[in-house]
């Protein structure tokens, strides 16, 4: 969540990022926090000066007493037993405040870097590099008219080329579980197994620390990554232990770190994680969810970062350099997308989309998101490091991104390598696959 201190110090700013990401009554809510916060203060104020007072009194009292002024005293012991009950009304006033205020903040999103494009709707994400042509500074997604030409004639969907060569059986999953829980089979099973190995394996070549945490969190960790109270409606919840299904590795592994104070020297932490992700996609129907478009559980690598201030740009900059590299390493057509102000997630201060194309669909389809945070997150979490120089502790920036998420990695996979004689797979996956083609 937001600082008091950037709220206080930087008030214009902050509402001018919110009215970037189009959070409607920015400069409302930011008032109410102001004034809430300022009700804080006061309460804490009146409560320091009453307990200084009493406990000047109470000195007193015991002069008075060697004194022989009992009545004196006993006036003063009535005042201090009066001040002492103000005081407990002071200190349900200030939780008060402190919960209202933490309530209000956990409302408000994080804002964007300057460098964050205006804009309302995906639409208006600005596509900044691609392997199929030189971008233009500026150019939108609306007015980006690229798509490759495979030289692939009638190329079959990947949920019918599933079913052609036996990978993937969708009504199998519907059968087990429901729609959106496919069945991998054989060559399919294989494939997925050998991506997972492929992007670990790419990971801690660039230094990553792998991690195997739970798939399961609780409320806390949801809360401390942002995921809580803003999308509990799309997370799988457990409700008699107050558990819930965790939508991205980012959630537990951002979450080692909370309530942690790290040493300097070990900045960038850099973690990462394969896990099963869950995300129930409420409302989400038609073309676009055909497949493995859009699943409720699927496999994904996710790589995370926790830097100092000063240096998680330049760690941005590295993720977003690791993802580019596997997508060339797949020989898959992709572009890199610079989200809009309207189209962030409630979490992030910047974040880029990674697209393939799908030549059976003849459409992109998002395959990763690299964010920063800045201090959003680690505000929530308490995540902090202590400075080498001054030794006091300050906040963490935290990083994530995808490295990458399976199934449109798979669907662009089988639909981009369709031949005469099967589905050809990319040099950099055979040994981890075992085999060339799929036949």
């Amino acid at each position: 969540m937001l600082t008091l201190k950037l709220i206080s110090e930087q008030t214009e700013r902050v509402i001018a990022g919110l009215e970037k990401k189009h959070f409607k009554g920015a400069r409302e809510a930011i008032e109410e926090v102001m004034a809430v916060d300022k009700r804080r203060r006061e309460t804490q104020q009146t409560l320091d000066n009453n307990l200084s007072e009493a406990k000047k009194m109470a000195a007193q009292i015991g002069q008075l007493m060697k004194q022989g002024k009992r009545d004196e005293a006993e006036q003063i012991k009535a005042t201090v037993a009066q001040m002492k009950e103000t005081n407990k009304k002071l200190e349900a006033d200030k939780a008060a405040a402190e919960d209202e205020l933490t309530t209000l903040l956990c409302q408000i999103p994080n804002i964007p870097y300057d460098e964050v494009p205006q804009g309302a709707t995906a639409e208006d994400n600005h596509v900044v590099k691609s392997n199929l042509k030189e971008c233009v500074e500026g150019d939108t997604v609306g007015n980006w008219d690229v798509n490759p030409s495979l030289g692939i004639d009638n190329p079959l969907p990947h949920w019918e080329l599933a079913k052609k060569y036996n990978l993937i059986d969708f009504d199998l999953g519907v059968k087990i579980t429901g729609a959106g829980f496919p069945v991998y089979i054989g060559k399919g099973a294989r494939l997925q197994r050998a991506l997972i190995n492929f992007f670990l394996d790419e990971a801690r070549k660039s230094g990553y620390i792998e991690v195997m945490p739970p798939t399961v969190v609780n409320a806390a960790s949801g809360y401390g990554t942002g995921q809580l109270p803003d999308k509990e409606g799309q997370m799988y919840h457990c409700e008699v232990d107050d558990f819930y299904l965790i939508p991205t590795a980012e959630v537990p592994v951002t979450n080692i770190y909370r309530d942690v104070i790290l040493d300097e020297k070990d900045l960038p932490v850099k973690n990462c994680a394969y896990t099963e992700c869950f995300r129930r996609e409420a409302g989400s129907y038609g073309k676009d969810v055909r497949g493995l478009n859009r699943l409720h559980e699927f496999s994904k690598i996710e790589i995370v970062r926790i830097d100092k201030p000063e240096h998680s740009k330049e760690s941005h900059k590295e993720m977003l350099e690791h993802v580019e590299g596997l997508l060339k390493k797949l020989e898959l057509p992709y572009r890199i997308l610079l989200l809009c102000g309207g189209d962030q997630s409630f979490t992030s201060a910047i974040c880029y989309d990674f697209e393939v194309y799908s030549e059976a669909q003849g459409r992109w389809l998002e395959v990763s998101s690299v964010s920063n945070f800045d201090s959003y997150q680690a505000n929530r979490l308490k995540c902090r490091y202590r400075n080498a120089e001054t030794k006091k502790t300050e906040l963490c920036h935290t990083l994530n991104g995808s490295a990458l998420a399976l199934p449109r990695i798979v669907a662009a996979l089988l639909e981009n390598n369709q031949t005469a004689e099967g589905i050809r797979i990319p040099r950099a996956l055979v040994p981890y696959t075992g085999f060339e083609i799929i036949d």
